[in-house]
């Protein structure tokens, strides 16, 4: 027997999984806006920076690239926010395990950042300089 079958968590499938699977992602990013300070602070940046892509990209692909960047930096923040969340449901004390798990999420942001940041960077500096 399928494990997945085994939970009454998991849908069937059809168009009612599609609409509930974007409700939930809906709540998902409500949470995130709410309760988590740094994707509120990328949320406001990527408000700024996503309009600016469309001035200081030179053609399509430099604006995609600045636009995805910055997408990207949101997405694994959702990740890392939610390992964080999960770790915290597990326990508020401290576990090596459960440190790490939020240190390599922290990393993977960090990561997002500076490659985000080195994007900007080269494109300004191409463009101007």
């Amino acid at each position: 027997m399928d494990r997945s079958s085994l939970s009454t968590f998991k849908s069937r499938g059809g168009i009612k999984r599609v609409v509930n699977a974007f409700g939930y992602s809906l709540k998902g990013l409500r949470a995130a806006l709410r309760h988590e300070a740094a994707f509120r602070q990328e949320c406001a940046l990527a408000l700024i920076l996503f309009p600016s892509a469309f001035w200081l990209g030179r053609n399509a692909v430099e604006i995609f690239l600045l636009c995805f960047t910055v997408l990207l930096v949101l997405i694994v923040e959702l990740i890392n926010s939610a390992i964080e969340a999960l770790a915290d449901a597990i326990s508020l004390e401290h576990h090596p395990l459960l440190g790490r798990a939020k240190d390599i999420g922290s990393a993977a942001v960090l990561l997002c950042l500076l490659t985000t940041g080195a994007w900007w960077a080269y494109v300004i500096i191409d463009r101007f300089f």
